[in-house]
């Protein structure tokens, strides 16, 4: 009874904040607008077809008015169409969408902009000396740009049709670069799209006596060494 009552107190403080809102089913508090007019928390946002125009329900989380964290968007018949992430009311990070059959046909890489910070911090290529790079501070052009991997799938096989870099809104002009812009601070990622990027492994370093005994046998008549092969 205790545990009923102190639900029941703690609901009730989170939906005095309030100024209009509704319960699901599951008794969720759902679609907040706070005292300021602002969108609060989880809400459920239904668009019905308008002028031939298909419509589409969509779920996520607002934070003072803006979307924030990952977004849903379905079909009125319950497909889902499109999940995308936003940071700051704007898309930021890894953008997927789907055909009405379930098929990823695009994902897409954005970078948000920090309404605090107008500028991000990028290495470029020192123009007297290439192989050299220094961090400049740059304004971006918009509130959120292009930024990471954008690849283009063919429906049913998922077999990759296109893939084009972005760094900063910029394309990449095939060289890792786009505009002398080799790439944003590592501090702050941003290239959600990771099972993109070039892998690499170095060498195992070898033991100093392996190295001693090839050194010892170099040159000389292959030596047959027990490997635990069977076989051949």
């Amino acid at each position: 009874m205790l545990s009923v009552i102190a639900t029941f107190i703690f609901w009730m403080s989170g939906s005095a904040q309030c100024k209009d809102y509704t319960i699901s089913v599951k008794g969720d508090t759902l679609n907040c607008t706070d005292v300021k007019d602002l969108k609060q928390g989880k809400w459920v946002v239904r668009v019905e077809e308008v002028r031939g125009e298909p419509g589409y329900e969509e779920e996520g989380v607002f934070k003072d008015g803006k979307k924030e964290g990952p977004w849903r968007v379905y079909s009125l018949m319950g497909d889902i169409l499109a999940i995308e992430n936003y940071r700051w009311g704007n898309k930021h990070g890894k953008q997927q969408y789907f055909n009405t059959m379930g098929d990823m046909v695009r994902e897409e890489s954005w970078l948000a902009q920090n309404p605090d910070k107008p500028t991000e911090t990028v290495e470029v290529y020192d123009v007297n000396d290439p192989k050299k790079i220094t961090l400049v501070e740059v304004k971006l052009e918009a509130s959120c740009v292009p930024h990471g991997y954008w690849t283009i799938y063919e429906p049913g096989t998922g077999k990759v049709l296109r893939k084009e870099n972005f760094i900063l809104g910029k394309l990449d002009d095939g060289t890792g670069t786009a505009n002398g812009i080799v790439k944003k601070d590592p501090n702050e990622p941003a290239d959600a799209n990771s099972t993109t990027k070039k892998e690499t492994t170095k060498e195992k370093a070898k033991p100093k006596e392996i190295l001693e005994y090839e050194k010892k046998n170099s040159g000389k008549k292959k030596i047959k060494v027990r490997t635990g092969q069977t076989g051949g």
